[in-house]
């Protein structure tokens, strides 16, 4: 699988171990976020992460911010990007199930490194169940 990943200051040691996991499984990764604690701007790593989705060079994106808000509205302004702000492993399932989220937000200052890491694991591997799902989803890129 093909995953593009970007994160401001707030997750570079977020990164670094969603990355490693991520290699370790194979996968292939795209690194667009900063590796330090210096302040920047998560919309110029995000934007890059929603390109690579949106243009269908990647399977999934994950972004990573303080609050997981502002990177996740950032990569949402990209036609066919659905990216989900998720704070707990269920939340990540449902994104996929219910949403089929492209994208996983992960909020650093909220959430443990650990949390982190099986949110994505469960996002990775949760499918979307269509169906009624599906008429939600297409009306969701209304522009």
């Amino acid at each position: 699988m093909k995953i593009a990943i970007g994160n401001d200051h707030a997750g570079p040691d977020y990164k670094h171990t969603i990355v490693a996991y991520l290699e370790s499984e194979g996968h292939e990764v795209t690194n667009y976020g900063t590796d330090t604690t210096d302040s920047v701007d998560y919309p110029d790593f995000g934007h890059l992460v929603a390109k690579d989705v949106e243009n269908g060079v990647v399977d999934f994106g994950i972004v990573i911010c303080g609050s997981g808000n502002g990177i996740a509205m950032s990569v949402n302004k990209h036609k066919n990007v659905r990216a989900a702000l998720c704070w707990m492993k269920e939340i990540a399932a449902l994104a996929r199930q219910h949403n089929d989220a492209n994208v996983i937000s992960i909020p650093a200052r909220y959430t443990s490194e650990n949390q982190a890491l099986d949110m994505v694991k469960t996002f990775l591997t949760t499918d979307f169940e269509g169906g009624r799902h599906q008429r939600r989803v297409d009306k969701i890129s209304h522009c």
